[in-house]
């Protein structure tokens, strides 16, 4: 397998304490002044990755949208893929998302298999992802184009146990997820018993949308969290969750030199 340096990076910075911040973008949702909107803060307020993609992708936007961040950002360019028609070799890497929450083979194992000459062919670097759905308070996109039932919200041991399948699978990260539009966030305690339960880095997203709750988040284990929605309804909460995510990790620096 070749060499894998955004993985690399996310297990050095893991093991560091040490947080990161990634953006969601969604093709079927921005034009190209929304997304140079974004540029721009993102240039002024920390951002370490971009994450392309959604549920559905029903516009052709996706390759333009990646030139754009491709040609006025340095920030790592991540696709996030519903399935195997949303490779494009222009972004860095690939979130190969494998759904253990569910049971629906085509979204385990199937797509993969489709995928997996192109995913060859276009060198981008794969992350091994385990996907895992969780309950939040309403029907997602995700969940209904997957066919698949949510993880409870209440029964963190059942995530913990689902993300240490995936980990002693040989997943390489575990992705917990409310998805889009999520009425309340991943819990705390279901964070927290993943977080004890693998070593992998962990990233959370859905429904952070305020300072406290992705201070929480972190708080909990969560190594990279996950903004969009809140992005695109109001472009002012980016700097504000970036101040938070950089405050934990100066916190995190300040106490590791005491």
């Amino acid at each position: 397998m070749r060499p894998t340096p955004l993985l690399d990076d996310l297990c050095h910075r893991r093991h560091q304490g040490q947080k990161s911040l990634a953006v969601l973008l969604d093709p079927d949702d921005l034009d190209e002044a929304g997304t140079r909107r974004i540029l721009a803060l993102s240039e002024a307020h920390s951002v370490d990755y971009f994450f392309v993609g959604g549920s559905l992708v029903t516009s052709q936007h996706q390759a333009a949208l990646l030139r754009l961040l491709k040609a006025h950002s340095e920030v790592p360019v991540v696709l996030f893929p519903s399935n195997s028609l949303h490779i494009d070799a222009q972004a860095d890497a690939i979130l190969l998302l494998s759904l253990i929450s569910g049971r629906n083979p085509d979204f385990l194992i199937g797509q993969h298999v489709v995928a997996a000459p192109l995913l060859r062919a276009s060198q981008l670097e794969v992350l091994p992802t385990g996907y895992m759905l969780v309950d939040s308070g309403r029907q997602t996109t995700a969940s209904y184009m997957s066919g698949t039932t949510p993880l409870p919200h209440d029964k963190p041991t059942i995530a913990a146990c689902t993300a240490l399948a995936g980990e002693q699978l040989g997943l390489r990260l575990i992705y917990l997820d409310g998805g889009s539009g999520a009425q309340h966030p991943v819990s705390a305690p279901m964070i927290q018993a993943v977080r004890q339960a693998v070593e992998a880095p962990i990233i959370v997203g859905g429904g952070l949308n305020t300072a406290e709750k992705a201070q929480a988040a972190l708080t909990a284990g969560a190594d990279v969290i996950v903004v969009g929605n809140q992005i695109e309804k109001d472009p002012e909460f980016l700097p504000e969750v970036s101040r938070v995510v950089r405050s934990f990790n100066a916190m995190r620096s300040a106490a590791a030199l005491n």
